[in-house]
C-alpha cells in the first residue's frame, strides 16, 4: 500500500509546492556565471551514460566555474571516477530505495540537466535538490509542470539520435560552443594492468583479437548464441590467427562461457587458447581497455557497443528491434558497419520478447556478419 501511495502523494505535494515557488527564473542567468552549481542526472545503463558524456563535456565548457555533480549508476561509478567533466560523482540506481536519502543529500543547486534517467524519480528529485532551472527531453511526461523546458511537449520520435537528445538538454540549459558528438570516458591505468596480465597469461600479447558481446539488455537486442559461435568458426578457418574474447556483465558470465566453449570446441587452437570469455574476470575498469585492443567488435545495441565507438574501436552493430538512428554508433559512419532486419513479430513485445531467440535478430545471417568483420579486417590490413 505504502509504494502505490508514494507516487500520488510526491505528486500532488509537488503540485502545491511548485505553484507557491516564487523564486526567480531569469532566462539571462543562463550561461553566465550566476550558475555555480549544476546537477547532471545519467544514472541508468552503460551505453546511457556514455551517450550523455558529450552533453557534460557542452555545460562543463560553458560553465567552467560551475561544481557539477553528475548522478551516476553504482555499478558504473568506478568506471567513471576521473571523468573530466564533472567534479563530483554520486550513485544513485534510479529507483524509490534511496531516494529519500538523496534527495536530503542534494541541496544548493542552481540547474539540473536530466539527461537519461527513470521516472517518476529522476524530475523530482532534480526540483527537490532546490535547481530553479531544469531541463529534460523528452518532456511529454507527468512530471512537465517542475520542468523549465515545458513547451513545446517533445517526446522520443522528435529527438534523433540518444547524443543529440542530450546535446538538446545542454543547449536549453545554455550551453554554447563545442557540441562535438564524441564520447569519453576516463581509461584506468589499473585496468589496463589488469587486461595486460589477462593477455600475458593466455599468450595473446600480439594476437589479432574480435570481441563478441552476445548479451544485451533484452532478448529483442540478442543475436543467438550459436550465430555467434557459427560465426567464429567460420572466421578463424579463414584467419588462423584470430582469438575471439566474449564480453559481458558477471550475469552474462554463464552466456558468454557457453560462447567461448562452443568456439573452442569446434575450432580448437594447437598450444593455445582460441576463446576465452572475459565476463565476470576482468573488471568493468578494463573493459575500455579490451575494447580498445580489439580489431573490433560484433555486437547488438548494447552499452560496449557505445564503448568500442568511444576508444575508436569499429563495431558490426546487429540490429532488429531498436534503431540504429537512434541508438546505433553516434559518429564515425565510415568506422562501423550496421546490419538492421526489421521485426517480423506483430505485434513486436520488444523488451518482453517471449522467444528465447527473437525471430527478429535470427533473421541477420551468418555470411551477413562474417562479409562485414571481412570488410573490417581488411580496412585495417590495408
Amino acid at each position: 500500500m505504502r509504494l502505490r501511495l508514494r507516487e500520488p502523494l510526491l505528486y500532488r505535494w509537488l503540485r502545491l509546492k511548485r505553484a507557491l515557488d516564487r523564486r526567480p527564473r531569469s532566462a539571462d542567468e543562463l550561461a553566465t556565471p550566476a550558475i555555480k552549481r549544476i546537477l547532471a542526472i545519467s544514472c541508468t545503463a552503460l551505453g546511457d551514460t556514455l551517450l550523455s558524456t558529450p552533453g557534460l563535456r557542452a555545460l562543463r565548457q560553458t560553465y567552467p566555474q560551475a561544481h557539477i555533480t553528475l548522478l551516476v549508476h553504482p555499478a558504473l561509478q568506478t568506471l567513471f571516477a576521473g571523468l573530466d567533466e564533472v567534479d563530483e560523482l554520486i550513485p544513485y540506481d534510479g529507483k524509490w530505495r534511496g531516494f529519500g536519502r538523496l534527495a536530503r543529500l542534494l541541496k544548493d543547486y542552481d540547474l539540473a540537466a536530466i539527461f537519461h534517467g527513470n521516472e517518476p524519480q529522476a524530475t523530482p528529485l532534480a526540483y527537490l535538490s532546490g535547481a530553479r532551472y531544469i531541463f529534460k527531453l523528452p518532456n511529454n511526461n507527468r512530471w512537465n509542470f517542475l520542468l523549465s523546458n515545458r513547451e513545446p511537449v517533445v517526446g522520443w520520435d522528435d529527438l534523433g539520435h540518444g547524443i543529440e537528445q542530450r546535446l538538446a538538454v545542454a543547449r536549453l540549459a545554455g550551453a554554447q560552443g563545442d557540441f562535438s558528438p564524441r564520447m569519453t570516458v576516463p581509461l584506468s591505468p589499473a585496468g589496463d594492468l589488469a587486461l595486460a596480465d589477462a593477455l600475458a597469461e593466455r599468450g595473446w600479447q600480439a594476437a589479432t583479437i574480435v570481441a563478441l558481446q552476445p548479451g544485451a539488455s533484452t532478448m529483442s537486442r540478442r543475436w543467438p548464441r550459436s550465430r555467434f559461435i557459427a560465426a567464429a568458426v567460420a572466421l578463424s578457418q579463414k584467419y588462423p590467427e584470430l582469438r575471439f574474447v566474449v564480453t559481458g556483465s558477471p550475469a552474462e558470465a554463464a552466456l558468454c562461457q557457453e560462447v567461448a566453449a562452443g568456439i573452442a570446441a569446434a575450432a580448437p587452437l594447437v598450444g593455445g587458447i582460441r576463446a576465452w570469455a572475459s565476463a565476470g574476470q576482468l573488471p568493468l575498469i578494463a573493459l575500455p581497455a579490451l575494447l580498445k585492443r580489439a580489431s573490433l567488435l560484433v555486437t547488438g545495441d548494447t552499452g560496449p557497443m557505445h564503448l568500442a565507438v568511444t576508444v575508436d574501436t569499429p563495431v558490426v552493430a546487429l540490429f532488429a528491434v531498436s534503431d540504429p538512428a537512434r541508438s546505433g554508433p553516434g559518429y564515425d559512419p565510415e568506422k562501423h558497419l550496421v546490419i538492421r532486419k526489421w521485426r517480423t513479430c506483430d505485434p513486436c513485445q520488444s523488451k518482453n520478447c517471449p522467444y528465447a531467440e527473437p525471430l527478429c535478430m535470427d533473421n541477420i545471417s551468418v555470411d551477413e556478419v562474417i562479409a562485414a568483420v571481412d570488410t573490417i579486417l581488411s580496412r585495417k590490413s590495408a
